[in-house]
């Protein structure tokens, strides 16, 4: 059953595609894991930890963004106060998403969000995913 439904969710996100690359549109995933995490609070801060903003965006996460931009010799960097920035969270989610998920695999994404890449990913976060894919189907439903 979840693979089916797993399996529909990736046939109604769309993907829009550019002259250069695929482009993988996160946005509903985004969208579903905000309202877990902050409610769509951009100034959201978790009081028992460093995460912060409308994704909850660690300290080490904003160092590895910074990491993979000079890899790039992109100039762009990003600070900690970025995570309270909406748009500037949106880009850090998409760049871990393309480092760690270029499969575009929705079930990774919102399992490795809650608990970091690795093996073992698909055994972790259960209850996590449940309740982002439960808001990620009444939004796609709704579309």
């Amino acid at each position: 059953m979840r693979q089916k439904l797993i399996s529909l969710v990736m046939l109604m996100l769309p993907i829009s595609m550019s002259a250069q690359e695929e482009k993988f549109d996160w946005n509903p995933v985004m969208d579903a894991i905000i309202q877990v995490e902050s409610k769509g609070n951009p100034k959201a801060h978790n009081p028992s930890g460093d995460c912060a903003g409308i994704l909850q965006i660690t300290p080490g996460l904003v160092k590895q963004c910074n990491i993979w931009l000079k890899a790039e010799k992109s100039k762009k960097r990003y600070t900690l106060a970025d995570r309270y920035n909406v748009g500037k969270s949106k880009e850090m989610f998409v760049l871990m998403q393309e480092k760690y998920n270029p499969e575009h695999n929705i079930e990774k994404a919102i399992r490795c969000w809650n608990s970091g890449f690795g093996k073992g990913w698909k055994n972790r976060s259960t209850g996590y995913y449940k309740k982002v894919m439960s808001i990620l189907m009444s939004v796609l439903f709704l579309m």
